[in-house]
């Protein structure tokens, strides 16, 4: 299973967001579908089945060590030319500790992780094909405001990437795990 730990916003804040982007969509940029709107917080890419049960054993835990926190969609950027993303505020320290709560849990899990870097949280909206300029699509951005939500669960997400072949396909989400933030 290709696997990652994330927060999944509710459908209101989705919501406000969608209404902000719906007048910017355009085929300049491959959009992420809405359904696959979420901050990663630590993926973790091909995990074997046998890893399963202390994997979900260890983000239990992860997630019974952390505080329910304040979180809302804010501030707009990019990585490079190619990626457009939606920001947080809000507790961003203790997004952070979960975020590496996840990875530790995944480490010890025996999954075999990326080398790790300090985590940023982000929400991708789309991808740009090349030569096309985001700077748009920021300003369009830069004053999006969402409102605030309590994160209280930490996820387990199952990607399922396209097979079929047909244009436009996007990956489908299963949430196969999520335990409360109890702290």
């Amino acid at each position: 299973m290709r696997l990652f730990a994330a927060v999944l916003p509710p459908r209101a804040a989705l919501d406000e967001l969608a209404a902000a982007v719906r007048p910017l969509r355009d085929d300049r940029l491959t959009w992420t579908g809405e359904p696959g709107w979420h901050f990663t917080l630590a993926f973790m890419g091909e995990v074997r089945d046998e890893l399963l049960p202390d994997l979900h054993a260890r983000l239990a835990r992860a997630a019974a060590r952390t505080a329910p926190f304040a979180l809302r969609l804010h501030g707009v950027g990019h990585f490079g030319d190619r990626a457009l993303w939606i920001g947080a505020a809000g507790d961003l320290d203790a997004v952070r500790l979960l975020a590496e709560r996840a990875d530790a849990a995944a480490r010890r899990a025996g999954v075999p992780m990326e080398q790790h870097r300090r985590y940023s949280a982000h929400l991708t909206l789309g991808r740009a094909r090349e030569g096309v300029r985001l700077r748009p699509y920021l300003d369009a951005l830069a004053d999006f405001e969402g409102s605030p939500w309590q994160v209280g669960t930490l996820s387990l997400v199952c990607s399922n990437l396209p097979v079929s072949g047909i244009p436009g396909e996007r990956p489908r989400y299963e949430t196969v795990g999520a335990w409360p933030l109890e702290g």
